[in-house]
């Protein structure tokens, strides 16, 4: 994990959930940010994709349980592009 990507993640994530940004952790999750529903979750895989210049399949979507799975996902696609 980078910690470019998790700072990067952490301000995206805070700025669409409408949450401190110390609030996003990496063990943070739709459990315990209670904003985070499944429109926030599309708008933040959204802004994501226009953050890293990555695409995102509906199962690596899916597997979007929390900001660490999310940094590694997005970890994983900078290093095979």
């Amino acid at each position: 994990m980078t910690a470019s990507t998790f700072d990067t993640i952490q301000t995206l994530a805070a700025d669409i959930l409408a949450v401190p940004r110390d609030q996003i952790t990496l063990d943070a999750s739709p459990e315990t940010i209670g904003t985070w529903d499944s429109l926030q979750h599309l708008n933040l895989v959204l802004g994501l994709e226009q953050s890293f210049g990555v695409s995102f399949e509906p199962e690596e979507i899916d597997q979007m349980k929390s900001v660490r799975q999310i940094v590694a996902l997005v970890d994983g696609k900078r290093a095979s592009a």
